[in-house]
Formats: structure tokens, sequence, C-alpha cells
């Protein structure tokens, strides 16, 4: 009886090494999803189950990931690390991970992001940056972005997105971007006439808010007419010219600080946005020509119109002015000749 007891208890104890299920976590066999959320983890746990599809890490403590943090789990689609304190991931920490399609980084502390960093998602397919401290992201990301079909980067602290970036992400149906520090300037405008044409396709997408310059602010961005913008200058010709010394004047040299900020303040003023009363909207500016050529067209037919009237006034005046010195010239040549008669006798 002791026995059977004892062998019985070894199987309890020892049920979770064969399962291969961390201590800590819960595991699903059918669905193959392991549950570690919540449990004060400051780390991956190492001897997760290498059948896991997805693995819940939400509501931890994990500062950083090492190189190849999921080296165990190589089949992991959705990996889920929201609520963390990750301020930094290193560029091969999801290396490995080649069929991930959804990755939720929601609310940790990250800056910005490298752009080596996706290079090993060749899958993925929905990425969520929210409530993060970003303030900047890289032109490009490889081309792991290409299969991307929903991005979330709202409540980040970012002023630009490069357009160079959103045109890497051909199949993009859901781009998630208000609560950022959009600063609506003429670097902003290829943002917003990519967003007019994403739109126009079907994408979904959000509000943004401008924050700066004050003109601006609290409009949306895709509601201010791009005939305000103006192009934004070259700096390189205005660091050429400050840098350029001249002659006979050594002084000249290096350029002082106070002429390096009020350059800088010109180039900041023209590139803001200068408003101009002029309406908005492409949709407005077809309208307008299209009713422009409507009335030159009325316009066009009413001077033909007044044309053909005159040249016929004309004519029948003429013809009638004509017939009336017709008849005239007659009585006088009949006098003339009467009066040529009686001469004669």
């Amino acid at each position: 009886m002791e026995g059977e007891l004892f062998l019985l208890s070894s199987m309890i104890f020892l049920l979770p090494v064969v399962c291969g299920c961390p201590e800590r976590c819960r595991c699903h066999s059918p669905s193959n999803s392991v549950d570690c959320s919540r449990q004060g983890l400051a780390e991956i746990p190492s001897d997760l189950p290498p059948q896991t599809l997805t693995l819940h890490l939400q509501d931890n403590q994990i500062h950083q990931l090492p190189t190849s943090a999921f080296k165990s789990v190589p089949h992991l689609t959705t990996l889920n690390l929201y609520n963390n304190s990750l301020s930094n991931l290193t560029p091969g920490v999801f290396h490995g991970l080649q069929h991930l399609q959804v990755l939720n980084l929601t609310q940790n502390s990250l800056h910005s992001l490298e752009s080596r960093l996706f290079h090993s998602l060749p899958q993925l397919r929905e990425l969520d940056l929210s409530s993060n401290n970003i303030s900047h992201l890289p032109a490009s990301l490889g081309e792991s972005w290409e299969n991307l079909t929903v991005l979330a980067i709202q409540q980040n602290r970012l002023r630009q997105l490069d357009r160079a970036l959103l045109e890497s992400m051909p199949r993009m149906k859901r781009l998630f971007l208000k609560d950022n520090l959009w600063k609506c300037n003429c670097h902003l405008l290829s943002l917003k006439l990519w967003l007019e044409t994403f739109v126009y396709k079907g994408g979904i997408t959000d509000n943004i808010i401008c924050v700066s310059p004050d003109a601006w602010k609290g409009k949306d961005l895709r509601e201010i007419p791009h005939e305000l913008y103006h192009p934004c200058p070259f700096p390189s010709l205005h660091l050429q010219s400050s840098q350029v010394p001249q002659l006979g004047a050594a002084r000249r040299a290096v350029p002082r600080l106070s002429d390096s900020h009020s350059t800088g303040e010109r180039d900041h003023r023209e590139c803001e946005i200068k408003p101009k009363p002029r309406p908005a909207n492409l949709r407005h500016a077809v309208a307008t020509i299209v009713i422009t050529g409507v009335v030159c067209g009325i316009v066009c037919l009413m001077m033909l119109a007044a044309a053909i009237y005159g040249c016929t006034y004309a004519a029948i005046t003429a013809q009638d002015h004509g017939g009336r010195l017709a008849q005239t010239n007659e009585p006088t040549k009949t006098e003339g000749k009467e009066l040529f008669d009686s001469s004669l006798a």
C-alpha cells in the first residue's frame, strides 16, 4: 500500500516535467498555448514546451530579453509581452521565430527600434507598439514588413513618420497612429498624401491630431489642405553658406553660436506651415474645376449666340437699307427721263 502511494505521489510530482509546463505557468495542450501572465516574472521561463504556438507573458516584470530569447519555442505564432518593463530590444532577440505572426509589445518603455530587429520575422502579420515612449522609427525595418497587415503605434512620442517605412508595407490594412506628438509641418506632407491614398484604397486608420504648430493644433492632419504646405528648405545650403569663410575676415571662419541659432530659427520658420486663405480638399478643387468649366462653356455659348445674332441683324439691316435705296433711286431716274423728253419737245 505504501509503495502504491509512493508511486502515485511520484507520478504527480513528475507530471509537470513530463508535460514540459513551467512551474508558474498554465499550459493548454489542445491549443499548444502557455499562459505565464501575472506571475511577477523577470525573465523568460527556460522550460517552455517546444511545441508551443501561443505564449502569454503579459503583466510581468521583464526588463530585458537576451539574444535568441525564444529559441526553445521555434513554432511560436503568437507572442504577448504586454505591460512589462522592456526599454530596449537587441536585434537578435526574436531570432529563430520564423512562424511568428502576432507580436504584442504594448505598454512597455521602448524608446526606439533598430532596423534589424524584425529581420528574423518573415511571417509577421500584426505588430502592436502602442503605449511606449518611441520617438523615432527608422525609414526601413526590412523585408519582414512586407506581410504586415496591422500596425499600431498610437500613444507614443512620434513627431514624424517616414513615408518610405509605410511604402515598405504593401499589404497594410489597418494603421493606428493617434495620440502622438505630431508636428504638422512640411515634413509631414508626405505622410498626409500617403494616408489619403491608403484610405482611398480601403485602408483603415484613425485620426492624426496635430500638436504643433499652434496654427494647426488640435486639427486632423488629413483635413489640412496640402496646398498650405511648402517644400522644406535644404539645410545643407544654409550650412555651406554659413561655413564658407570670408576672404580677409578670419574671425568668420567658424560660425558663431548665435548665427547658427538664428539660421536654425529661420529654417524652422520657413519649414512651418504658412496658412493661406485658400479652400481645402481635393474634392473641392475638382468640383471647382468642373463648375468653372461649365460656366466657361455657358459663357462661350452665349458669346457665340450673340455673334450669330449680331451677324444676322447686320445682314437683315443691310438688306433692308439696300431695298430702300433702290426705291429712292427709281423715282429720281423717272423724273430725269421726263425732263429730258420735255426738253427735246
